[in-house]
């Protein structure tokens, strides 16, 4: 099955309990304890991004840094580098 037709199969499931609360309220519950699984890999903590932060400065200090160009865009840029 697509998500797409997931997703319709979900709302028209949903569609059947929606007069019932306590139904709806498990379902809801349920959804957003799935929702707090899924994990997010582009986010960090403050520690993980400051040594980040750190690593960038100790490649620049070592002359391994990446600069852009004068009127060089961020695009052009990405393209350079790879």
């Amino acid at each position: 099955m697509t998500t797409i037709q997931l997703n319709a199969e979900l709302y028209r499931a949903m569609g059947e309990i929606a007069d019932d609360e306590t139904l709806m309220t498990k379902v809801l519950k349920y959804v957003k304890k799935l929702a707090a699984k899924k994990h997010d890999e582009t986010l960090m903590t403050k520690e993980e991004f400051l040594a980040k932060l750190d690593e960038a400065e100790h490649e620049i200090a070592e002359g391994k840094g990446i600069e852009m160009l004068p009127n060089e865009t961020l695009d052009e840029l990405l393209r350079r580098v790879g």
